[in-house]
């Protein structure tokens, strides 16, 4: 079995008298999709904050590999391989495809060339070219990112988050407010990129979840209630009562 690249051991996060993450642990091992689902009010998006450096846990540790990044920012944890998009398209609407790339790519280049113009850094254009090629943008390459649509959009921060090659990636609801058709799209691109890059997938659409991962952690009431391959969770009464609203 593999190791881990992502582990989680008891994290926990209060925010006055509410515990929102409550002694959480679980491990990710390289490639494929884990998913976090639960109900509204889980958890789920604090965790995220939590795995991503946005707030740091009151307790418990987090492992990258053999890093301890537990109390790093989300700059030092990229640093560390670490990368994430957000629910809500994070992106320069007035800057075209091309040049958003680019921007996410500079950090590439050396110290000496890292504040030159975009125009004249090598590393970060041939990366946007790159990106471009393998997220199928390139009739898009040349549009302010404000023109283009909604599931081009997020398939373009998907994009940004890859351009300085991660181990991990996260993303957030990266299906929100999507046609069926641009969500069948980013299934399927998410389904490829988890071939060369592990991902830690929060989403709503659970038909998505069961079709794309190899492992699900359910949330609820900011405790991990369950876990294992879709099958199992998908048939564990506990879940089905706590998250599907049924039993059997």
């Amino acid at each position: 079995m593999s190791l881990p690249i992502l582990k989680a051991k008891n994290l926990s996060k209060n925010f006055g008298g509410l515990r929102a993450v409550a002694n959480v642990s679980f491990d990710v091992t390289p490639l494929g999709v884990t998913s976090i689902i639960g109900p509204n009010g889980a958890g789920k998006t604090t965790l995220f904050n939590l795995l991503s450096g946005l707030y740091i846990p009151d307790e418990g540790q987090l492992l990258l590999e053999d890093t301890d990044i537990t109390q790093l920012s989300p700059v030092q944890r990229l640093a560390c391989g670490m990368a994430r998009s957000f629910q809500i398209t994070n992106l320069f609407f007035d800057l075209t495809v091309e040049q958003n790339l680019q921007l996410a790519s500079q950090k590439l280049e050396s110290w000496t060339n890292l504040f030159y113009a975009t125009s004249k850094s090598k590393l970060a254009l041939k990366r946007a070219e790159e990106l471009i090629e393998e997220f199928k943008l390139e009739a898009k390459k040349d549009e302010p990112v404000a023109f283009l649509s909604h599931g081009e959009q997020r398939r373009l921060e998907i994009a940004v988050t890859m351009a300085l090659y991660p181990k991990i990636l996260l993303l957030d609801e990266p299906t929100q407010g999507m046609s069926q058709g641009d969500t069948h799209n980013t299934s399927e691109l998410i389904a490829e990129l988890s071939k060369t890059v592990t991902i830690l997938l929060i989403e709503h659409d659970v038909e998505l979840v069961m079709d794309l991962s190899k492992h699900v952690i359910v949330m609820a009431q900011g405790e991990k209630i369950a876990e294992g391959n879709p099958h199992d969770v998908r048939n564990n009464p506990i879940v089905q009562t706590a998250y599907f609203g049924e039993t059997e």
